[in-house]
């Protein structure tokens, strides 16, 4: 009796930690007033490339990938602009991506002319720096060097797996 108490503790403890049995983000729905400028931008701004989508899904849409991660975009019932954010917050949710070179992400934001705004992010003489932009709906879209900063969980045993960045040593 004293094994299975054991063992229902043991499946119970690491239910809690990873409860959904999840192993990955797959992809993030955006709702879009443009297709068309939409499909441009996560495209020819973010560098996703269009993949099949099931064609049981009866209603106007599109789906990209890359790096690991799909992007749904769903053509919006709701053609007006009222859920536009006309200021740029590095606060407001968005959607973040890792680049190779900040200074070159900088560069091409400029030239393409689109509205950005820098944030740096300091921690124990480590330093992130940040681009955040709109995509055409207003979801905000951030590109940083974040791999600067190592992940710390903050508890011995969490379900964080460890990669390179993940400091698994405490």
């Amino acid at each position: 009796m004293g094994e299975a108490c054991e063992e229902n503790v043991i499946m119970t403890r690491e239910n809690l930690e990873n409860p959904l049995r999840l192993i990955s983000l797959n992809h993030v729905s955006i709702n879009c007033r443009s297709m068309e400028k939409s499909l441009d931008f996560y495209q020819n701004i973010l560098g996703f490339f269009p993949v099949r989508r099931p064609g049981s899904l009866n209603f106007p849409g599109a789906w990209l990938f890359n790096y690991g991660i799909g992007i749904h975009l769903l053509q919006s019932q709701d053609s007006n602009d009222k859920h536009i954010v006309k200021v740029i917050n590095p606060k407001d949710n968005h959607i973040s991506f890792q680049c190779e070179n900040m200074a070159t992400v900088e560069t091409m934001l400029k030239e393409m002319q689109i509205e950005h705004v820098k944030n740096r992010v300091n921690e124990g003489g480590i330093s992130v720096d940040q681009l955040f932009f709109h995509d055409p709906d207003g979801l905000m879209i951030e590109i940083c060097d974040c791999d600067n900063l190592p992940v710390i969980p903050l508890k011995r045993h969490s379900p964080i797996q460890c990669c390179p960045r993940v400091n698994c040593s405490l």
